[in-house]
């Protein structure tokens, strides 16, 4: 990465804990950079979890309090972040995008442990049909979206594939994913398909961000035999709530309490 452009990056994150009056806990790249096939022009998606005092959270109205920080898109850098309540609560929910950024392998700020117990306690917490519904619906959106033209953008090959991939991860009981999209096809990728996959990720390196290309048979095979097998699987699936489950219940509420006494 850039250095000019991780000094902008931390120095938006401290603009934002001064505006706002909180404390980045953790700081995370998501997208297409952490998961390894970023464009030269790709974006910086930046992700964070944040906290606030201890009164914020004694109030009596804390449940209506807006619980999240987002700023406009003005150039290259998105930025927006979570309240460690909602994190933790969505945590419970198996959300996918937030055991993403636990797992980034890009990490602009990581103060105390957070990350590490979270990640620790996922093998508890986290149900792998809401996680493969969740894979499975971000791969039948782009693919519907994106996929059936004789041109198509080289990127939702990746934002299709990544998630089957990861499903497949999942299935054969290996835990949660890896972020980054060459460890899933190490794992979980047929061998039929692998050169097409590193010859299309070596293309989407160097191409900007909107570039096209031909379609690929392979993939295209892979990608109609998956959705193909999953059928009516992960359809209709409901979010699963572990704030009924104690044991999670508990370790959650000693984790947010550490951290908001440690994070001032």
């Amino acid at each position: 990465m850039d250095e000019s452009v991780r000094k902008e990056i931390t120095r938006r994150l401290e603009a934002a804990e001064e505006e706002h009056g909180v404390k980045i806990l953790f700081c995370c790249e998501s997208g297409s950079r952490a998961w390894g096939f970023a464009s030269p022009d790709s974006d910086y998606d930046v992700r964070f979890i944040y906290v606030r005092p201890e009164d914020w959270y004694l109030s009596f109205d804390v449940e209506s309090r807006r619980d999240v920080i987002e700023y406009p898109i003005v150039d290259e850098i998105d930025c927006s972040g979570w309240d460690l309540r909602k994190a933790l609560y969505l945590f419970t929910r198996t959300n996918g995008a937030l055991l993403e950024w636990l797992k980034s392998p890009i990490r602009y700020i990581e103060r105390g442990d957070l990350a590490t117990r979270l990640q620790q306690l996922a093998p508890q917490a986290i149900n792998d049909v809401a996680l493969c519904y969740h894979y499975s619906h971000m791969a039948r959106n782009n693919a519907r979206e994106h996929l059936d033209k004789s041109q198509v953008k080289l990127k939702k090959y990746f934002y299709v594939l990544r998630p089957l991939l990861a499903i497949r991860y999942i299935q054969a009981g290996m835990g949660v994913p890896p972020v980054e999209f060459e460890k899933l096809v190490e794992a979980v990728a047929p061998r039929e398909i692998r050169d097409d996959i590193a010859s299309l990720l070596e293309q989407k390196r160097r191409t900007p961000e909107f570039g096209e290309g031909d379609r690929i048979e392979s993939i295209d095979r892979f990608v109609a035999g998956e959705f193909e097998g999953h059928e009516e699987k992960f359809k209709g699936q409901g979010r699963p709530d572990m704030l009924a489950g104690k044991v999670v219940r508990d370790q959650l509420n000693t984790i947010f309490r550490d951290s908001v006494r440690s994070g001032w």
